[in-house]
């Protein structure tokens, strides 16, 4: 019975004495970039948009959740010049026809789940735009103090149909595609 209780004490300790706490790491706003590509099929635009806030949570080196708020207002268009459509198609942008910013001024991402995959991580978690939460599956690789990962998001999925194939006929070089692709790289 003695050696029993030694050895369920000792285990505690050992255990107790190799587990680490999560700890939050604060993703640097101001470092962060997220950068949009959005095609036609007479061509494509890229963009810019904000982080405005962040955290990635690891235990130890590990990657085991995070969140993440981009700033929707801050949307810009970056293959355009100003006076030549770059304010149109911004304005367009933040319209409810697509992303709504005056209802919806933010868009979220919650990890819910991570996998060590390979060099990087599985990562589950539910993304919201447009007031609508969908789950959504990325890869992310992460480097000491940096994190990156490229998405493609359906956005008829939060309710975006502007200029969709998939939910209006007739479009021909109107159409816009549904998925639109985003390139995040933060510092922590």
């Amino acid at each position: 019975m003695k050696t029993r209780l030694f050895t369920a004490i000792l285990a505690l300790i050992v255990t107790g004495a190799f587990a680490t706490n999560p700890v939050k790491k604060e993703v640097k706003v101001k470092d962060a970039t997220i950068t949009w590509v959005g095609k036609k099929v007479t061509g494509s635009h890229t963009g810019t948009i904000d982080l405005q806030e962040g955290t990635l949570i690891m235990d130890g080196n590990t990657l085991v959740g995070g969140s993440f708020t981009v700033n929707m207002t801050s949307l810009q268009v970056t293959d355009l010049e100003a006076g030549k459509g770059k304010e149109k198609l911004e304005g367009h942008l933040k319209t409810d026809e697509f992303f709504g910013v005056n209802n919806f001024p933010t868009a979220t991402f919650t990890i819910t789940d991570v996998a060590q995959s390979g060099d990087g991580y599985s990562v589950v978690g539910n993304m919201t735009i447009k007031g609508i939460t969908q789950p959504m599956k990325i890869r992310m690789n992460i480097n000491g103090n940096t994190a990156s990962t490229k998405l493609d998001i359906d956005r008829t999925k939060y309710g975006i149909t502007y200029g969709s194939g998939s939910f209006f006929d007739n479009l021909k070089d109107k159409a816009i595609d549904d998925n639109f692709e985003l390139a995040v790289s933060l510092t922590f």
